[in-house]
């Protein structure tokens, strides 16, 4: 718990350090306030003196003056503190996670993510800030509270010990009881956040489906189940307030009682029994302090367990040391390759994939749902690894490279790309920031962009959230732009023409032939008339190749290629005999 505080602290260790030092300071003048206190009226008011009064009430403002410098400080040091911790906490994770395979993110729900980055890292900066003053104040304030009423009165003093069992007893009930329904919680948090998300990305399903009581009805189920445990947390914590107010009456009504007696016993003083009373406040102030740091450490403790979760989770797929930085070129070889994502081989999506792409082939490949092929290609770029068998890129086996010089020259294009909010420039340049605006434009002539956008005036348009401005069409050219601003030397398309009519897919596939015939093309469809004009076409079915060759061998060859071709056909959607 206190190692990933420490390592998150970074550069605001310093002011975690000073904070606690200027608290010392707070609370010794604090300690001796009530003191001198005391002497005003035993040497002061009680013997109309005012030049004692006068002594000891500037001793007072001085001390105050201090208390009140000491205190604003060190709440500006634990303030700062706090706040450079969530942001290197936010930021570790954040990190972690742009760095996770999808493997990874498998285990982690966006929903989870964002709690973990939000309300848990809040708990967090809160109960660091209170422990770093209160924590360290309200134990010195005991401690030194405890001396100087010892040096008031021997015979009272040790009254102060007695509640703090009862003290010691009620809060343990409160944090053993609060901690497993803080624990439910987050998690229903986390489920809360996870629907939402889903609901806003989804939200045209939701209402294409009329499903909008459904998902109301759900969202309330969770809502009133997370406002349900609050309330259980909130019943206990309450408990709080009234066993700090009870104990504090006890112990006042105790030293006014026994007081008494020794002042009329002429054993003590009318200024120390004032100070004991202000000392037995203080005590109780600072142990219900001492009450509420302990429940948001006990918040904390979850939240931090949380956050170390993200943080400590090391990425399955990362960057060998002596990595390979350049690819020369765009061949790609499967070498009796397995894969299957649970990692059991009788579980395999993909089964003994032999294949030899050369450097600028032209490539497609077709199949049923779930045959595997995007599957296939998420193998080239590593975005998972193989079970068994290499992928080679190159001549280098893929897990020999850099992920980051390999990712850079394998560009992959989906169907549903995401562009971002800003400007088309912007979005453009996530391929480069060096782009020239020739270079923006170049990419968007060969996408088929111009047809929509004028190239020459609107690279600074507005892009609104996923692209919401533009059709599927339009934004799956943008997306085949960004790609091509790489300069890959593999471009897939997995499925990214499936919104675009033949004519612009022929017009994007014949600039892409024309201008950068070296680059390797793999093009995922669905669409027979997509493919025709390819090198070659693989026909994949059950994790398998069944057939490889041009449009009229796979005709006659593979019966799952002439099957989709008739099907197209008796559909209208093209002549497969042109």
């Amino acid at each position: 718990m206190l190692k990933i505080i420490f390592d998150n602290l970074g550069e605001y260790k310093k002011y975690a350090l000073l904070s606690p030092f200027f608290v010392l300071l707070e609370v010794l003048m604090n300690a001796a306030i009530p003191f001198f206190m005391t002497k005003i009226i035993d040497e002061g008011i009680l013997k109309n003196s005012s030049e004692n009064i006068i002594h000891y009430g500037l001793i007072l403002f001085v001390l105050a003056g201090i208390s009140l410098a000491t205190g604003i400080i060190s709440g500006y040091m634990a303030t700062k503190a706090s706040s450079g911790l969530a942001k290197n906490m936010r930021y570790s994770m954040f990190q972690n996670i742009t760095n996770f395979s999808f493997e990874n993110m498998d285990k982690f729900k966006r929903g989870t993510l964002i709690t973990r980055m939000t309300t848990d890292v809040q708990m967090v900066q809160m109960a660091f800030q209170m422990t770093i003053r209160m924590a360290i104040r309200s134990p010195l304030t005991l401690i030194f509270c405890f001396i100087m009423s010892f040096k008031l009165s021997r015979e009272l003093a040790p009254t102060f010990v007695i509640i703090i069992p009862l003290i010691a007893l009620g809060m343990g009930y409160i944090i053993k009881g609060a901690y497993p329904i803080f624990e439910r919680v987050f998690k229903i948090t986390d489920k809360l956040n996870t629907d939402v998300s889903e609901n806003l990305s989804a939200i045209r399903v939701v209402k294409s489906f009329v499903k909008e009581d459904k998902e109301i009805k759900k969202f309330d189920h969770i809502s009133d189940d997370l406002k349900n445990n609050y309330i259980k947390a909130s019943k206990l914590l309450a408990l709080s307030n009234p066993l700090m107010n009870f104990s504090t009456y006890l112990m006042t009504i105790l030293i006014a009682w026994l007081g008494s007696h020794f002042i009329v016993a002429g054993n003590m003083s009318t200024g120390a029994l004032t100070g004991l009373v202000t000392y037995a406040i203080q005590i109780q102030i600072s142990l219900l302090m001492l009450s509420m740091i302990l429940v948001q450490i006990t918040i904390a403790r979850n939240s931090i367990r949380r956050i170390n979760e993200v943080i400590e989770t090391k990425p399955s797929i990362i960057s060998p040391e002596n990595s390979v930085k350049a690819v020369k070129d765009g061949e790609i070889i499967f070498d009796h390759v397995n894969f299957s994502y649970s990692g059991d081989l009788e579980k395999s999506v993909l089964k003994n994939i032999n294949l030899k792409i050369n450097s600028g082939d032209y490539v497609g490949i077709i199949g049923p749902t779930g045959s595997g092929k995007s599957t296939l290609i998420s193998l080239i770029a590593r975005l998972f690894d193989t079970t068994s068998g290499n992928v080679i890129v190159a001549g280098e086996n893929v897990k020999n490279y850099d992920l980051v010089s390999l990712r850079d020259e394998v560009s992959v294009v989906l169907q549903k790309n995401q562009l971002f909010t800003g400007t088309l420039r912007e979005n453009l340049k996530w391929a480069n920031e060096n782009l020239s605006d020739d270079d923006l434009k170049e990419a968007l002539y060969i996408a088929s962009c111009d047809d929509f956008i004028d190239v020459e005036k609107d690279l600074d348009m507005m892009v609104q959230r996923g692209g919401a401005n533009f059709s599927g069409g339009q934004r799956q050219r943008i997306s085949i732009a960004r790609s091509l601003l790489k300069n890959p030397k593999i471009l897939i398309m997995d499925d990214s023409t499936s919104a675009l009519d033949n004519k612009t897919e022929e017009k994007i596939i014949a600039s892409l032939n024309n201008l950068r015939p070296d680059m390797t093309k793999i093009l995922i469809s669905q669409k027979i008339k997509s493919l025709k004009n390819t090198d070659y076409t693989l026909v994949m079915d059950l994790g398998e190749i069944e057939s490889i060759g041009k449009h009229a061998e796979l005709i006659e060859k593979s019966p799952i290629y002439r099957e989709i071709n008739e099907t197209q056909e008796s559909d209208g959607d093209f002549d497969a005999k042109k």
